[in-house]
């Protein structure tokens, strides 16, 4: 077992940085530190730019896709209706949209409210527009797609997205375009399962990139199988923190025509471990030489593969004495069983947070770094109330402990304090947890048997 205080595990907290650069902008991240009334949020999901080739001389410029899509951060709500306005008064110029089907345009054709239908707290592509350069359009010209949106659902019964939430540069180019198709989320996936990733890629650009750079990376619950000679291979080390991770570099100097697909040498593989849960495996593709890719919205994917296995989080509790005036140690542990650990890789929200309730008629003179004082409606008066956050992991076997000092007060027999783990922001319960009744412990200050 991996026993740590919580001051060492603060000090790797640079560790975490791998998992952390995984959060998507717009997602919330920040440790509640107190029951506050639950609070939910649109955002729109859209590129922050766009490039278009240039027509031919005498021809028309092809259509490039623009996918966009609605989604908010509170599962514990259901947000339906989403409405997506979007407007394309920007492009005059330089560039025309055509419209699908669940959108509605104006007389003009340069503003439309698409119907996005339920929102979800992912992002997912739910309005799929095309965009090509508008005729006799110069290399560079470049105008704006600016977006609103709301939808149903949410405390107050409804969502909007914040003005300049979101908004596309779209710029008339030249070059290669590589991408790689968006895989679908899997989960229940068993332990020892082996999974291909989809890996082709496709020049949707009007030039030949010739050869082309991957990079790779996938949490501690996967293991990449496949070896091309073309890779580079680091990580993660064996006995290493749950937010090691492997790291490939690849180069394949195959040529890739425009509108050609390519896969690679052999299929890429991946093994979903025995300690895996909430995974993800993260890859990139682009270009090599002096060649710009011309849109980069698609050469960058995520996949979220969400393991069918189990963490059984506990907390520990203590019982220690002393006088009026004395100042004890009252400390408590977290620990997680396993045999998964648990590491919220797109969110960025702590793994666990702990509520700690002193024992009647003491005070904290010393609190660990990662904890701080909270106060709901339903606290008594006169009982110190702590929440301490985990970082983003935990990794199985995990321990660790949160030493509070203690000012006795007054001596009461038998003084108990609860402590209490409980997910991060939004969540009520551990799914992943086989055994809640080791959620909770007590810290016990002069205890009378």
């Amino acid at each position: 077992m991996s026993s740590l205080s919580v001051g060492r595990v603060l000090r790797r907290g640079l560790c975490a940085g791998a998992v952390g650069a995984l959060v998507v902008t717009g997602l919330g991240s920040g440790v509640a530190f107190a029951d506050e009334a639950q609070s939910d949020q649109l955002w729109i999901h859209a590129p922050y730019d766009q490039t278009v080739t240039v027509a031919p001389d005498g021809g028309t410029a092809q259509y490039r896709p623009l996918a966009l899509g609605l989604y908010h951060d509170n599962g514990n709500f259901t947000v339906t209706e989403g409405r997506l306005t979007v407007d394309a008064s920007g492009l005059a110029g330089v560039a025309e949209v055509a419209w699908p089907d669940n959108c509605t345009p104006n007389d003009t054709g340069t503003v439309a409210v698409c119907d996005t239908g339920d929102v979800p707290t992912r992002y997912s592509a739910q309005v799929q527009l095309k965009v090509r350069a508008a005729a006799g359009a110069a290399l560079g010209a470049q105008g704006v797609i600016e977006y609103s949106a709301e939808a149903t659902g949410g405390p107050d019964g409804t969502l909007v997205a914040r003005a300049g939430n979101a908004e596309t540069s779209v710029t008339v180019g030249s070059g290669p375009d590589l991408g790689i198709s968006a895989p679908q989320s899997v989960t229940d996936v068993s332990p020892g399962t082996s999974l291909t990733v989809p890996s082709s890629v496709t020049n949707t650009g009007n030039e030949t990139a010739h050869g082309f750079s991957v990079k790779m990376r996938a949490t501690n619950g996967l293991q990449v199988v496949t070896r091309y000679p073309q890779c580079t291979y680091t990580g993660p080390d064996d006995g290493g923190l749950y937010t090691d991770m492997t790291y490939v570099t690849c180069s394949f100097d195959t040529d890739v025509a425009p509108g050609a697909t390519v896969e690679l040498s052999e299929p890429l593989r991946l093994t979903v471990t025995g300690h895996a849960l909430y995974e993800r495996f993260d890859y990139n593709v682009k270009p090599v030489g002096d060649a710009t890719d011309l849109n980069t919205a698609d050469n960058s994917r995520a996949w979220n593969i969400d393991a069918d296995n189990t963490a059984d989080f506990a907390v520990q509790g203590t019982e220690v004495s002393g006088a009026a005036g004395d100042i004890v140690t009252g400390a408590f542990r977290f620990v997680n069983h396993g045999p998964a650990g648990v590491a919220n890789v797109s969110s960025g929200d702590p793994a666990a947070v702990i509520d700690f309730y002193l024992p009647e008629g003491t005070t904290a003179t010393s609190v660990p770094r990662a904890c701080r004082t909270a106060w709901t409606s339903d606290d008594a008066p006169d009982i110190g109330h702590y929440v301490c956050a985990l970082l983003t992991w935990a990794t199985p076997d995990l321990e660790i402990s949160f030493p509070f000092q203690l000012r006795i007060d007054r001596v009461v027999p038998d003084a108990t304090g609860r402590v209490v783990a409980r997910p991060g922001p939004g969540g009520t319960y551990f799914a992943f947890d086989p055994d809640t009744t080791n959620n909770s412990a007590k810290v016990i200050v002069n205890p009378s048997a």
